[in-house]
């Protein structure tokens, strides 16, 4: 009996569970056929993880420092191994279960799910909330663009948000079991912005629940169920502990920690530059997207039909008409404030109509808790366009000055949004609203949602002019910007009748059910049908079948160029920059990474100091360089030489072109090591950033005067014979042979990180010291004669991680499963 009982609980949600996995293969059919989505951070993501993956699978052993991009970076930023963090095992695994980018949204399903079940929410309610949560276009926009790991960070929110409820409802293990297993999956999915606008909105639960507990006395349960998930929080991160640690470290010399300089930033504050922090910056107006998704237009770059003005404008001005179908498949239909988008944060008229009425008949308090986070998140989304706010948190509020692309924490919003909305349904029908109760609020949250949408869309174009800022960059006729705008128009007055339409179905699903006109698995049902047909149709606008391809076709758009053929025949170890899509793509692509070794690439926190030497001297360079090439059609040693920073990096080819023609082979290139003639020592940071600008790194070292000591007093007695090579590379251990008749001063094409700390230097066994060179380089004093220089990256933070990681994995887990056993036994002995 008491296993019946047990299948009888399970049943349901086994039965949901397999609609979810249907449900997600309905969104993606082309799943089932084999085929893969083209996702762009994702194939810039292996091309940064190429060589790490390519060693290991020859080695067995994973690198912890890696050449393929920026010079040089820690490995455990772009794709390593934690084999004593088990939930970094669990998290794999879970994720697997499913092709991706199904499992994305099925996780995101289970999620949700989970929060309203745990939170005492019918099955049906669940349902319907998780739907609406998966399917929001947010999701789905992250996922086409690849950011997998932001994603997988949204859709564990839910069950942490439910484990932190549990807790403080007297639920102490349930809801620790539950914070400590979802937050340990969340952080693998490492996407530290999210967690820390869930954190901060947790922080505000817990003020609220502190509020309360004091008016109740009630603080000793506050007290328990504070200490239970702050041991929960411990041993989540303890079982990331190395990367997490490792990660810090580094943001201290990233782009996100201070600078050396004496004016690191415009505004003198540490952290990330506002004016790069903030460039992602919802209008005030572009919130309105939460309810009418075309509020501003869509995506940056959208398709128009041939019914569409645009098409008709191009064809009646003598565009062919194959032609003007190609031009109307790039159209650049987003007309808002931020720099390039891939769609809105489309929440649902649906859930932000329930989302406001709950507003009037929930009535438990938590509803403020969750308009508070609503309200306050939304203002983060403004950015620089609520100056006066958003610069005052960036610069006070702790950590948040790390983080940049404000508006994804719109993505967190929505679970707020659809939170209440669920509640809402659930106030009318278990505590039997009449009409008469609830006609009045019904009203009201129909008249601010449906009745501002049906204003809008009547009265459109007396509100917008529909020209985006961008309009002039696209160089249209004036004739074919007009026709745009129209389109621009048209698309928000569909899109808003539209939310009319949802919001008043969902109006009279509700009036039918308090009139008892339908049964309450009518109003659910009907519910369900409406929310996933308002959020599955909006999504596939943004992410659908024609997004897929064939494996076959995926890899040709990954395949070496005729350029790229030819640079690896050379098997030397060297750099390559990757011009061929301009100067800008050199920093902002890591294509080039996939086939070489490059000094560009892309990553959300370069190197701090890298940064500087790219913003100061690289880039102007490589643009010095770009126009004397335009104008003289052919390059000379001289103008190579003028590529100091290049050089001393050893980029050896500059591609131009794809062709084997657009191959540039660089003659200045300095090599793995070199010696230098002089050195010259420089009082501070600024003054070695300065020297670097002009100067021949093939005979002169500028040292910042710190490192004195380490020279000895040396004075250079030139060697001509003198001779350093590389003999041996790995990406994290690598080995030079030198050969002089006196002391000198050698200078590697590697990059200077954490020296003698994490970077630890040998000559014939021993360790040595050595220091920075030419702000980013490292170097040592080689003494005369014959001699093995090695360098070993060990990251002794990250040794250390893993050993915290396994003691907190081996708590974590252990405190889990017998959590959850000890509350299936309390439920056993309760049913009995």
């Amino acid at each position: 009996m008491e296993n019946k009982s047990r299948l009888q609980t399970f049943l349901p949600h086994i039965i949901i569970l397999l609609i979810f996995i249907a449900v997600t293969f309905i969104y993606f059919p082309p799943v089932l056929q084999g085929k893969i989505l083209m996702q762009n951070d994702i194939v810039q993501a292996k091309a940064a993880a190429r060589e790490v993956a390519d060693f290991h699978d020859k080695t067995g052993r994973w690198p912890l420092w890696t050449n393929t991009m920026f010079g040089g970076m820690p490995a455990y930023l772009i794709g390593t191994d934690y084999p004593n963090s088990w939930s970094t095992a669990i998290g794999r695994l879970v994720t697997n279960i499913l092709p991706e980018p199904a499992n994305l949204l099925l996780i995101s399903l289970i999620g949700f799910y989970i929060l309203l079940i745990s939170l005492n929410f019918n099955v049906w309610l669940a349902t319907i909330g998780a739907v609406a949560f998966a399917f929001c276009s947010a999701n789905l926009i992250n996922i086409e663009a690849g950011h997998s790991s932001k994603v997988i960070a949204i859709a564990y929110s839910p069950p942490i948000i439910a484990g932190v409820i549990l807790a403080y409802r007297g639920k102490y293990l349930l809801g620790g079991a539950l914070t400590a297993l979802f937050l340990a999956l969340q952080l693998y999915g490492n996407h530290v912005q999210i967690t820390y606008y869930l954190f901060l909105a947790l922080g505000l639960y817990g003020l609220y629940r502190l509020y309360f507990a004091i008016r109740e006395k009630k603080l000793a349960q506050f007290g328990i169920a504070s200490a239970v998930l702050a041991l929960a929080v411990v041993l989540s991160i303890g079982s990331h502990a190395s990367r997490i640690l490792t990660t810090y470290e580094y943001s201290q010399e990233s782009i996100r920690g201070n600078s050396e300089l004496t004016q690191p930033s415009k505004d003198g504050e540490k952290g990330l530059d506002k004016e790069y922090a903030f460039r992602w910056s919802y209008g005030i107006a572009e919130t309105f997207t939460l309810l009418i998704p075309n509020f501003y237009g869509g995506a940056t770059q959208g398709e128009v039909s041939t019914s569409s003005g645009f098409y008709k404008a191009l064809v009646s001005n003598g565009i062919a008409p194959n032609q003007a179908v190609q031009y109307s498949s790039q159209v650049p239909l987003y007309w808002g404030d931020q720099p390039f988008t891939g769609g809105p944060a489309y929440a649902g008229a649906i859930i932000i109509f329930l989302f406001v009425l709950g507003l009037f008949i929930v009535k438990s308090p938590v509803k403020w808790w969750i308009l508070a986070v609503t309200v306050l998140f939304i203002l983060f989304t403004w950015g620089k366009n609520f100056a006066a706010f958003n610069y005052l948190i960036f610069d006070l509020l702790p950590g948040y000055n790390k983080f940049r692309a404000v508006t994804m924490v719109i993505a967190v919003v929505q679970i707020f949004l659809c939170v209440l909305a669920i509640m809402a349904v659930r106030e009318i029908v278990q505590e039997k609203l009449t009409w008469h109760y609830l006609k009045k609020p019904l009203a009201i949250s129909a008249g601010l949602t449906a009745g501002l949408a049906l204003l809008l869309g009547l009265f459109a174009g007396a509100f917008f002019d529909f020209a985006g800022a961008s309009d002039a960059l696209s160089q249209y006729p004036a004739w074919l910007t007009e026709a745009l705008r129209d389109d621009r128009k048209s698309f928000f007055q569909r899109d808003a009748f539209r939310a009319v339409f949802f919001i008043l179905g969902t109006v009279a699903l509700l009036w039918a059910y308090v009139q008892n006109k339908i049964k309450i698995t009518v109003l659910y049902a009907g519910l369900l049908v409406l929310v996933f047909i308002d959020m599955f149709t909006v999504s596939k606008r943004y992410l659908n079948n024609d997004d897929f391809v064939v494996k076959r076709r995926a890899q040709e758009q990954v395949q070496a160029s005729e350029a790229d053929l030819l640079i690896n025949q050379d098997k030397s170890i060297y750099r390559v920059i990757d011009l061929t899509d301009g100067i800008s793509g050199t920093v902002n692509s890591a294509t080039a990474s996939r086939f070489h070794l490059s000094v560009g690439g892309y990553h959300g926190a370069k190197m701090k100091r890298y940064q500087e030497v790219l913003d100061s001297v690289m880039l102007q360079q490589i643009q010095n360089f770009a126009v004397q090439l335009q104008q003289q059609q052919s390059y000379t040693p001289q103008m190579l030489q003028g590529l100091s920073v290049l050089n001393m990096l050893n980029t050896k080819y500059f591609i131009l072109a794809p062709s084997s023609q657009g191959v540039i082979t660089n003659t200045s290139a300095l090599g793995n090591a070199w010696f230098v003639d002089e050195y010259k020592l420089v009082p501070n940071a600024n003054a070695e950033l300065q020297a670097i600008r002009n100067f021949n790194p093939a005979n002169t070292a500028i040292i910042d005067q710190r490192y004195q000591s380490l020279l000895n007093g040396l004075t250079i007695s030139p060697d001509s014979s003198a001779s350093i090579r590389l003999t041996n590379y790995e990406p994290d251990y690598l080995t030079y042979e030198s050969n002089t008749a006196s002391p000198q001063v050698a200078v590697f094409s590697e990059i200077f990180y954490r020296g003698n700390t994490d970077w630890q230097a040998y000559i014939d066994g021993q360790p040595v010291q050595h220091f920075r060179a030419n702000y980013i380089l490292r170097a040592m004093v080689v003494p005369a004669g014959k001699h093995k220089i090695e360098f070993r990256f060990e990251p002794k933070t990250y040794h250390q991680g893993e050993t915290i990681a396994l003691i907190s994995s081996i708590l974590l887990f252990g405190g889990v499963a017998a959590a959850f056993f000890l509350e299936s036994r309390k439920k056993g002995n309760q049913q009995s």
